[in-house]
């Protein structure tokens, strides 16, 4: 007998996403290798096990309060957010109203709001009321699904603001159940002193900012918004091969709203993931096709800006790219911490079929960010991230939007009950009207 410390059992549908830490792409991004009437076994926080229920409890040996009772409902992978700006100071509501009343991003962005607001604040902030808010977001994220997250600096803007922004993310990542994989963002924006001087800024980043933060192991990721009016692909590409230089995995925002070359250079640089790709060209898809770089697609930040084209995830996965969803959970534009409802538009705006989805916030998520080898799928000898849903149907997940489905979230082998789970067996629905469109 194998003793765990923690059993997983009655469980319905288990959507294990194993088999290989590679990304999915084209049909294989369907694949959730479902197991029925399933059982996870963990130790330590890591898996041991997982299949067909019978053969798992006859092989372990737990404790009774060890032992989650799924209820006949569906267990998912734990979410993976590859793309948040989570630590940050400050909301921006002012903003959003000028939005709806029809102000564009890069107006207000001309007017001194947008990323400059926020750094503003940053700065005035201090690194332990940043980890404070930080902590904050990273519960609403676990109680919606989300055990892995990256965190983006990019809010300071200046060297000693970027790294207490680091640190501040690094002590979250150590105290919270989500697990935080950091990126240095310090290309996130001019700020207002380097207007006038935009290649001494990027001579900033490249001579002292990232020299620091990969000298003090701060970030694992070095990105850059590369964009028409922000950095261009040639200050965009110095950016990256500092940071690679020095450890620093390459990743960009890209071509988010216009068609800037932003996909092109992220396959050129072996970028881990390009993110946004709102405007991408075909030759962009093509590129990022070849060179194996997961699309990492912001469907909350098009609804928030209220735009109406969204990324053509159709034609990425179409054309053999592998995709990930994210949050882009920030305070000016995508304010929310749930994957769940970036689920649900990944199917009603993005057309992807809800196997898919779940691909792309899970494994294809987690490669975005090179956390595959821990997180994105319940197989033996990765962390016990997964979720207990409170539906008896994986594809309700993205069905049922508006509402937290997460019954219990179970974080490194450590179960936290959200709303609680309705341990009762599966029943047909009753009382209803027959009929309609609804």
């Amino acid at each position: 007998m194998l003793e765990v410390d923690l059993l997983i059992t009655n469980i319905g549908q288990l959507v294990t996403v194993a088999g290989g830490n590679a990304p999915r792409t084209g049909p294989a991004q369907r694949s959730l290798g479902i197991v029925e009437d399933a059982a996870v076994a963990a130790k330590g926080g890591v898996v041991l096990a997982a299949g067909r229920r019978g053969e798992i409890e006859r092989s372990v040996s737990v404790g009774t309060d060890g032992v989650i009772d799924a209820g006949g409902r569906v267990v998912t992978p734990g979410l993976v957010d590859p793309h948040t700006h989570a630590v940050f100071a400050g909301t921006r509501e002012a903003e959003f109203a000028m939005r709806v009343a029809g102000s564009g991003y890069e107006e207000i962005a001309a007017s001194g709001g947008g990323i400059r607001s926020s750094v503003r604040a940053v700065r005035e902030t201090t690194e332990g009321e940043l980890l404070a808010g930080g902590l904050a977001t990273l519960d609403r994220m676990l109680a919606f699904g989300t055990t892995t997250a990256e965190v983006k600096s990019g809010y300071g803007l200046s060297t000693d603001s970027e790294l207490k922004l680091l640190r501040a993310i690094a002590r979250a990542g150590e105290t919270h159940a989500v697990g935080v994989v950091p990126t240095f963002l310090g290309a996130h924006e001019f700020p207002d002193e380097w207007r006038d001087d935009r290649d001494g800024y990027v001579d900033l980043l490249v001579n002292e900012m990232i020299p620091r933060v990969a000298g003090e192991g701060m970030a694992r990721f070095c990105d850059v918004f590369c964009e028409e009016g922000v950095f261009s692909v040639e200050q965009s590409r110095r950016v990256l091969e500092a940071g690679r230089e020095l450890g620093l995995a390459p990743k960009l925002h890209a071509d988010e709203l216009h068609p800037s070359g932003g996909a092109q250079l992220a396959a050129e640089v072996g970028a881990r993931s390009a993110d946004h790709l709102v405007c991408v060209s075909e030759s962009g898809i093509e590129a990022l096709a070849g060179a194996g770089v997961v699309a990492v697609l912001l469907p909350g930040t098009t609804l928030s800006l209220g735009g109406t084209r969204f990324a053509p995830a159709r034609a990425m996965i179409e054309a053999g790219v592998p995709v990930a969803l994210a949050t882009d959970c920030n305070p000016g534009s995508s304010m929310t911490e749930s994957m769940q409802i970036i689920m649900a538009l990944g199917s009603m705006a993005l057309r992807m079929t809800p196997e898919e989805v779940l691909v792309a916030a899970t494994i294809n998520a987690a490669c975005a960010i090179g956390a595959e080898d821990v997180a994105g799928s319940i197989e033996p000898g990765k962390a016990c991230d997964l979720v207990v849903w409170k539906v008896d149907d994986y594809r309700a997940i993205p069905y049922h939007y508006g509402v937290n489905l997460a019954g219990t979230v179970v974080a490194g082998g450590e179960p936290y009950r959200v709303t609680g789970i309705d341990p009762s067996p599966r029943r047909p629905a009753t009382g209803g009207r027959e009929g309609g469109t609804g």
